[in-house]
């Protein structure tokens, strides 16, 4: 049996893209607030310096572990039932951490991070969502404008954290958790207005096996795009806020490299799209590689606050092209029955990888320092380099 894609009505479209657009913008700052508070909590929680960004790489695990369950609850259920499932995920992530800060627990932080990782896979699927009832010429530029709604968690986000981290008594962050659980609240309320198409029996049990699916060589490509933009953003994030702290910069200043490191990440997707559909997603996902080269460069050149901020910014973009174009990559490798499956894998191994990095990032800044950090950054991207030449210079661009 094959499915076929579902259109939806032009007032149902703009509907569903401006909900997932302002849910993006709300739900986004779940992420900010891990990155800004999670390696700094951690540190002063945690038994060990060495375990300082474990809480940032158990939320990328609760990313990994929960894709291929929510795809396969996507998959009987729908979408919007998975975003309300998200929000509930989101609230016992923030009531979580305030606990766990109030009573200075380590392990109960990184149990809130677990399900912050969750409710961040969720929220990742807005992309996919935007794409669902839309016509091919248009899903780029559909997904595009959700992600543009990170734009607003850029400035949401780290503004959240620096209202909130001291109004609270003790201790530092107690509140920022309660409106995190507040937000994601918010954002429920206004996922329950999305209308997208139910799934079929097709989308279920139709297409070709996955097995095949993963041999198509332009899906490769993507999966290797999206897995080395978003492990390294990843990596790098994750020590950053960290870093400028050891060298004696500000909490506030690192908040601020934050806020806008999130909106270089989003604010490029009101014209990325448009890239896309003239430059083609190859192209714009090979791009973003090659900025984020350039950014790990700007931040071996210098450890003041400027070099920090610059490193951050173009590091976004360069997420931005990176994922975006990989994420467009994937709407080409798969038949509508498909795509729950396909998307689904395809964030698994993203997120997956992106875990190791993130594992890793932690260590390496305690141990051997920032410029180690930086210096190892370099080494997957040589290898993304290696493996897109191949598949890129003779790999069609349809599915097959």
């Amino acid at each position: 049996m094959t499915a076929v894609a579902v259109e939806l009505g032009e007032c149902r479209q703009r509907g569903n893209l401006w909900r997932l657009v302002i849910a993006q913008a709300l739900a986004g700052a779940n992420s900010v607030v891990v990155y800004a508070t999670g390696a700094i909590v951690g540190e002063t929680l945690s038994p060990s310096k060495l375990l300082a960004t474990l809480p940032i790489s158990i939320f990328v695990v609760g990313m990994a572990l929960s894709i291929l369950p929510i795809g396969m609850f996507t998959q009987r259920f729908g979408r919007r039932a998975t975003f309300l499932l998200g929000t509930g995920a989101g609230v016992v992530a923030g009531l979580t951490a305030f606990a766990a800060v109030t009573v200075a627990s380590f392990w109960l932080f990184c149990a809130a991070m677990l399900f912050a990782g969750a409710y961040a896979a969720v929220v990742l699927s807005f992309r996919f969502a935007a794409a669902d009832g839309v016509s091919a010429s248009k899903r780029a530029r559909a997904m595009s404008l959700v992600m543009a709604g990170g734009v607003a968690a850029g400035v949401v986000g780290p503004q959240l954290v620096n209202w909130t981290m001291s109004l609270w008594p003790q201790p530092l962050y107690a509140a920022t958790f309660l409106a995190q659980a507040a937000v994601a609240m918010l954002s429920g309320a206004i996922l329950v207005g999305v209308r997208l198409p139910l799934p079929t029996y097709a989308a279920s049990s139709g297409g070709r096996p996955i097995s095949q699916i993963v041999r198509h060589q332009p899906f490769l490509a993507a999966v290797v795009c999206g897995s080395i933009s978003y492990m390294l953003m990843n990596f790098l994030m994750t020590a950053a806020p960290l870093a400028m702290h050891h060298e004696g910069h500000p909490l506030q200043s690192a908040n601020t490299g934050l806020q806008w490191h999130v909106v270089a990440m989003y604010a490029p997707s009101f014209f990325t799209g448009n890239l896309i559909a003239r430059f083609g997603a190859k192209t714009i996902a090979v791009t973003g590689l090659l900025l984020t080269m350039v950014s790990t460069c700007i931040g071996l050149a210098g450890v003041d606050v400027l070099h920090f901020y610059g490193l951050l910014v173009l590091l976004g973009v360069g997420w931005n092209f990176g994922f975006l174009g990989a994420s467009a990559l994937v709407l080409e490798c798969h038949r509508p029955e498909e795509k729950t499956k396909v998307q689904s894998l395809n964030d698994f191994i993203v997120f997956g990888v992106m875990a190791v990095g993130s594992f890793s990032s932690g260590g390496i800044l305690s141990v051997y320092g920032w410029k180690a950090v930086l210096w190892v950054s370099l080494i997957p991207l040589f290898i993304a380099a290696v493996i897109l030449v191949f598949f890129l210079r003779r790999a069609p661009s349809k599915n097959q």
